[in-house]
This record gives structure tokens, sequence and C-alpha cells, in this order.
């Protein structure tokens, strides 16, 4: 008889049935990631309209797909991936989100806490580095074990840019966005590399010319990418799905992988706040051991993107007073 494939025992909870979260659910039914999903949301007639749609997926998959009744259906979860809260409408910044999703989340994260104290929190509710910072003083969790999805989506978007001008698969373009999941995020043109060789030289090899005026283009477009598919569909939901699985995957199969993801510390002198840097992904959850090597002017874009996060998250908590 052929061997019969079982993915681990992993149970991971998502709150919020929205368009994110129910194609993180489909993501990950897919990835084999977990043997259980768990679909928490307040509307739990859709919710379950959702699994049992979900579940008829699961057919060609090998996880189990429930509704939850209540956050008590969140323990034992390995992660818990909150998707729920307001979502950025067409001219709307992040950032425009923060006091409707901060007070959401006063409520959502010590639900959550009290019944899987022993969870990994991994947050993709936008402003996503203001919320992954409140995550972590609402649950009281250790530092590493709350993660916001931050900008492995913007560099994943970077990447597919960057291959795209040079004509290479986005795979074996090695460049990373940092800070903040919007408006104030940094590309790291100095650590930009294509086969090994940092991009001026890569084009001195290649016996091309170094674009400034393209490489500008190609952060533009960036940071602006979220904004482009909003103002056509009105919402983001398939990568940031593919994203959210692909920071999951290396925490279920503890593989070290570093990832660009949101993690509260003290960056460039400003803090605690949250933004992203590289961290080491395991199942403690994220590492960040080795700072980059950046320039003065990246150092510097460093620190007003944290200045920019932090007034944010100042001003959702003065809202509460």
């Amino acid at each position: 008889m052929p061997l019969q494939f079982e993915p681990p025992n992993v149970k991971i909870a998502i709150v919020g049935a929205g368009s994110v979260g129910v194609t993180t659910a489909y993501a990950l039914l897919l990835s084999n990631l977990a043997s259980e999903i768990v679909l928490l949301d307040i509307d739990i007639e859709r919710a379950e309209g959702e699994v049992i749609d979900l579940s008829h997926a699961a057919h060609f998959a090998h996880a189990k797909v429930r509704v939850a009744r209540g956050y008590e259906d969140c323990a034992g979860a390995t992660i818990v991936i909150i998707t729920a809260g307001v979502n950025q409408k067409p001219g709307q910044t992040r950032l425009d989100l923060v006091k409707t999703n901060y007070r959401l989340f006063e409520s959502v994260v010590p639900q959550v806490a009290n019944n899987a104290p022993d969870t990994i929190l991994l947050v993709a509710t936008n402003p996503v580095d203001v919320l992954t910072q409140a995550a972590l003083d609402l649950s009281g969790f250790p530092t590493e074990r709350v993660i916001g999805s931050g900008t492995a989506m913007d560099t994943t978007r970077f990447r597919h840019e960057l291959g795209r001008h040079y004509g290479v698969n986005p795979r074996n373009v090695h460049a990373v966005i940092i800070g903040e999941h919007g408006d104030s995020q940094l590309p790291v043109w100095s650590l930009a590399s294509i086969a090994g060789m940092r991009l001026r030289d890569y084009c001195r090899q290649a016996g091309i010319q170094y674009d400034e005026a393209a490489m500008d283009a190609v952060a533009q477009r960036t940071r602006g990418a979220a904004y482009e598919i909003i103002k056509r569909k009105g919402k983001t939901n398939y990568g940031v799905a593919s994203v959210l699985v692909s920071i999951v995957e290396p925490i279920v199969k503890n593989s070290d992988a570093i990832v660009t993801v949101s993690r509260v510390g003290i960056y460039e002198g400003v803090g605690p706040v949250a933004l992203s840097m590289p961290c080491k992904l395991n199942n403690t959850g994220a590492h960040l051991d080795v700072p980059l090597l950046l320039n003065e002017v990246e150092r510097e874009g460093v620190r007003r993107s944290a200045e920019s996060i932090l007034d944010a998250l100042n001003s959702a908590r003065s809202s509460e007073t």
C-alpha cells in the first residue's frame, strides 16, 4: 500500500473570517502544515459557511477545518493568526486604521492570551507594526512570540519588481524592505544582490547600465502596490495569505529561516517599537540575532520609520485616555 502523508500535529487558529483570514485558511489547508485549522469570527454563521466550503477543499488535503465557538477554542494552538479588523479603503493609509483596530485588539488579544498562553501570535491586521506592539503589550508574551507579518509582503513585491526589471527569477534576487509596512518603508539598496553580486556589480558584469531612476520606480511600485490593488478590487488577500503561510512554515518546521517580519525592539535609538527586520524564525518565535549592516542613509531611514510608527502608536494610546 502507498504511504499515507500525515500533516504534523499542529493546530492553527485564525481570528477573523474576512477575505485575508479565509484565504489564509485555504492556503494553510493546501500547505499540509497543520492537522487542524480553527476559524474564529464574531459572525459565526459566516464562519460556518466558510468552513463548510473549506471542508470540501479539505477532501484534497489532510487537515480538519472547524468553526470556533469562542476564544477557548484557541487553546492548544501552536500559532494564532489575527486578521480581524477594519480593512483599508481606497485613499486610506494603513496608519489611518490605527484607532479602530487598536480598540479591537484590546478585546481580542487578552482573550487569545488567556486561552492559549503558550501560542505564538502572528499579526496581519493593519497597521501591522502598531498592532504588533499592541499585541505584545496586551498579551504579556515574550517579545519573540509576538510577530507581525510586517514587510514580508513588501519584500516579496520588491524582489518581484527587481526580477522583472533585470529579467531574472525573483527567487534569485536577494533584497529586503525594512521598517514600516507602509509609506515609510525602506528598501535596502546597499545589500541588494543578484547571483551574489551587488546590483551595481551585477550591471557591470552584465554589460548594462545601472539605472537610478528605474530603481526609484521599482521602490515606488513596491510601496504603492497595495494602493493599486485596493483601488481596483477593494482589498488584498492572495499575496498576504501566501506570505503568512511562508511565516508559519519555519515556525512549524523549526527551520531557522530568515524572514523579514515585524518585531518589537529598539531601532536606531527609537522604541520600544515594532518594525520589520530580517529575523530568524523557529518554533520559539522570531529572533533578531544579527543586525543588518546598513549605511548611514539607511540607518536614518530606519530611525524616521520607527518614529512614524511610534507616533501612530502613541496616538492610539492617547485616544483611550
